[in-house]
């Protein structure tokens, strides 16, 4: 199960911290990650993390604002949100699959409930 929490309406330039609580997944889950859908878009990746080798891949929409992190601890993956944007508006998914390519192509994914975040002035 993937709960996802986080979300909510913030200016542009400014920031939120999304978190999706992981829990009875298979050990065999190596890949978790966000996607976002945008109003009249479609579903895209938005940022990934590598389990077993801690390796992170964003969208060039996102690169270098947003900043994907996992806490073994507390099985819980977060998504650092800086420098929003109006075009950030979307529905947030925390996504999992058993590997990066598996879940690029969302063949296989689990899926949260996603949350809402709005960039509005």
């Amino acid at each position: 199960e993937l709960v996802e929490s986080g979300g909510g309406l913030v200016q542009p330039g400014g920031s939120l911290r999304l978190s999706c609580l992981v829990s009875g997944l298979s050990s065999d889950y190596y890949a978790v990650g966000w996607f976002r859908r945008a109003p009249g878009k479609e579903r895209e990746g938005v940022a990934c993390f590598n389990l077993p080798h801690g390796g992170t891949w964003y969208s060039d929409s996102v690169k270098g604002r947003f900043t994907i992190a996992w806490d073994n601890a507390e099985n819980t993956l977060y998504l650092k949100m800086d420098s929003l944007e109006a075009e950030d508006t979307a529905v947030y998914f925390c996504s999992t699959a058993k590997t990066f390519y598996n879940w690029r192509l969302e063949g296989e994914n689990i899926w949260g409930q996603g949350t809402q975040v709005a960039v509005s002035s």
